[in-house]
């Protein structure tokens, strides 16, 4: 545990430091609040009874993590990419648990922090273990397999996320693919979206490798029908599969999809039963979710946004044929010197796709004159005037956009 409201007791309480807090001081409250031990990385707060004294508690809460993680002899799926990451790892839970004990990341807790956290949870009756992996700066997913060790891969997809802290595509490029090199260690298995040009370049034989796509791929589907809804099929080599109506939308969901039953379909997952996880899932926490509102059907994917996913999202929107739609879309946050150019682009496709759209945050509003809002507040006033029954909600976290939601 690292935060003292949440110890119970034997706790073994780490004692972190960030920006605007130091866990250090806390570690004695720690104690007293029934936790069993804590580590602490300043000597004045150690006590060498219950509180001992290590270098750095970061380090110290990661070599633990990757010790317990060694104990065990199973397959743990790693799972990065630009876009899809979260969601291809809540639906590939969902498969997997339908015949494994599986533990997988929450949330989207995937960083330096969230992966240890994940490996100290396993147990020993686990079998497969999905381990989340997010980064925003070169090293970052080298550094997060070193710990995990994983087995088994997936890269949904490289896109234009994190800019600021990447440089450039080729900076996301080098980051993401240092998963594919961790399972090449292992003389693991990595699963592929065939139709993804940029992935099967990174690909080499020294590991196993699983295709997935729409054509000339070992599990392939295709999507049936937008409502806005997902309705699909799949097909590996002696099965095919009947109409599936899912409960996700966008058609960039189809790849999230066909990335979970290809792993389901390699771990010998029954076909059926593929296929009902697959319909069952239900979205949560601002991704690819509907709600229907008095008035409006929302479609909510403001949990986060970059210039990939902010394009998939408008381009499904635009396939969804619906007359009275409007897209809600907020600013794309830390793309660094690329941002004005990447925002320009967003505004030229839905001009020149005439799709009805808002703006909402700084960037979007110095670019453009009408319909653009500086904040969430500001437009709440002019809500009223929205023409619209079908209604997209997309944008970067940090724009609050699902503050709207109420009043839509």
């Amino acid at each position: 545990c690292t935060d003292t409201r949440n110890i119970i007791p034997d706790t073994l309480f780490i004692a972190l430091k960030g920006k605007n807090f130091n866990g250090n001081l806390f570690a004695e409250n720690a104690i007293q609040q029934g936790a069993k031990f804590a580590i602490v990385d300043e000597k004045e707060f150690a006590d060498n009874h219950k509180i001992f004294f290590v270098r750095d508690t970061l380090s110290f809460l990661q070599d633990l993590s990757r010790y317990h993680r060694a104990k065990f002899n199973i397959p743990v799926i790693g799972i990065t990419g630009s876009n899809g990451k979260t969601s291809t790892k809540e639906l590939v839970y969902s498969v997997l648990s339908k015949k494994f004990n599986t533990i997988a990341t929450k949330g989207n807790l995937n960083n330096h922090l969230g992966v240890p956290f994940t490996l100290l949870r396993i147990k020993k009756g686990h079998e497969i273990a999905i381990i989340e992996m997010g980064a925003n700066q070169p090293g970052d997913i080298q550094e997060l397999c070193e710990i995990a060790s994983p087995t088994h891969g997936i890269i949904t997809n490289i896109g234009k996320a994190h800019l600021e802290g990447f440089g450039n595509l080729e900076g996301v490029v080098r980051t993401k693919s240092a998963l594919y090199h961790a399972v090449r260690k292992q003389t693991g298995v990595l699963f592929y979206n065939g139709d993804d040009l940029l992935l099967k370049s990174l690909l080499d034989n020294s590991t196993e490798n699983i295709s997935y796509g729409k054509e000339n791929a070992i599990v392939t589907g295709r999507i049936l029908e937008l409502t806005p809804y997902i309705s699909m099929s799949w097909r590996s080599s002696s099965y095919s599969s009947e109409n599936i109506n899912t409960k996700m939308v966008g058609n960039y969901n189809f790849y999230n999809f066909l990335a979970a039953i290809c792993i389901g379909n390699y771990f010998g997952i029954k076909e059926s039963h593929i296929s009902d996880s697959i319909a069952i899932y239900t979205p949560e926490n601002k991704r690819s979710q509907v709600l229907e509102t008095k008035r409006n059907t929302l479609i909510v994917d403001c949990y986060n946004a970059n210039p990939t996913s902010m394009m998939l999202a408008l381009k499904s929107f635009h396939d969804f044929n619906h007359n009275k739609k409007i897209a809600i879309i907020g600013d794309m946050l830390e793309l660094g010197e690329e941002s004005d150019l990447e925002h320009k682009k967003i505004i030229d496709y839905c001009e020149g796709n005439n799709i009805d759209f808002i703006t909402v945050g700084p960037i979007f509003q110095k670019l453009r004159t009408e319909g653009a809002y500086q904040t969430v507040m500001e437009l709440s006033s002019e809500l009223a005037k929205i023409n619209a029954s079908v209604i997209l909600l997309k944008g970067s976290r940090g724009i609050e956009l699902e503050k709207l939601i109420t009043q839509l």
